[in-house]
This record gives structure tokens, C-alpha cells and sequence, in this order.
């Protein structure tokens, strides 16, 4: 039997149609602009890991699926950072609601994908 993986999460990269939107959405969810930016590729430092946004030729159009895949970004403040986005004309596909414990709460980029903010989890 091998040893454990040496395998660490690094970024998840989200292809779109329409990078530059995605971009504008994703600037108002971190407050703050991209922190690597070449033409229509986008990358913003999250944690140790990293989100990036780029075009991708076989991606047209809304999500097909939107809760297949659910970008997860971890806060203190659940209710804080949903109302600050809501008020910022986010779409708002659930508000704030416990689960575990903690808050979840679920938006939607411009492409239809599920971002939730969530409370930090204890393992």
C-alpha cells in the first residue's frame, strides 16, 4: 500500500465566457482587485490557496449545474459579508442559515456558480 499523498490543495480556476465580468463579480466579493491580472486572466490569493478566472473555450453561457461544484469561502463574520454583498447586488440564492453550528450562506457569480460563505469549521 503506498504512503499518504504528498498532494496539497493549491486553486481552482474558473473558466467563463466572460472573464471580465466574472472578474468585476469576484473584486466586489474579496474587496479588492485582482492580485494577479494578464489580459483576461484574473487570480486572487485566498488563504494558501488561490481562485483564478480566465476564459475557456468550451464554457458558454450560465451553469448547466450550479450546486454540482460550490466555491466555499470561510469568514467570521456570515451575516456581515452577506449583507455587505447583498447590498451590493449580488445574487442571493440563500440568506444566512445554521448549519453545524456555524452560518452558511449561498450567492451566485454572473456564470450562475454557487459561492457560500461559511462559518470556519472545527475538525
Amino acid at each position: 500500500m503506498a504512503d499518504q499523498s504528498t498532494l496539497n490543495f493549491n486553486s481552482v480556476m474558473i473558466g467563463t465566457s466572460q472573464p471580465k465580468t466574472l472578474a468585476e463579480f469576484y473584486q466586489k466579493v474579496f474587496g479588492r482587485p485582482a492580485d494577479m491580472n494578464e489580459g483576461e486572466w484574473y487570480m486572487w490569493q485566498a488563504g494558501s490557496s488561490a481562485i483564478s478566472i480566465m476564459e475557456h473555450s468550451e464554457v458558454k453561457g450560465q451553469s448547466k449545474e450550479p450546486a454540482r461544484m460550490i466555491l466555499n469561502l470561510e469568514t467570521k463574520a456570515v451575516q456581515e459579508e452577506f449583507d455587505r454583498l447583498k447590498g451590493l447586488n449580488v445574487t442571493v440564492i440563500k440568506e444566512p442559515y445554521e448549519m453545524g453550528g456555524g452560518l452558511v450562506a449561498t450567492l451566485a457569480d454572473p456564470d450562475g456558480n454557487y459561492v457560500q460563505l461559511v462559518s470556519p469549521w472545527e475538525m
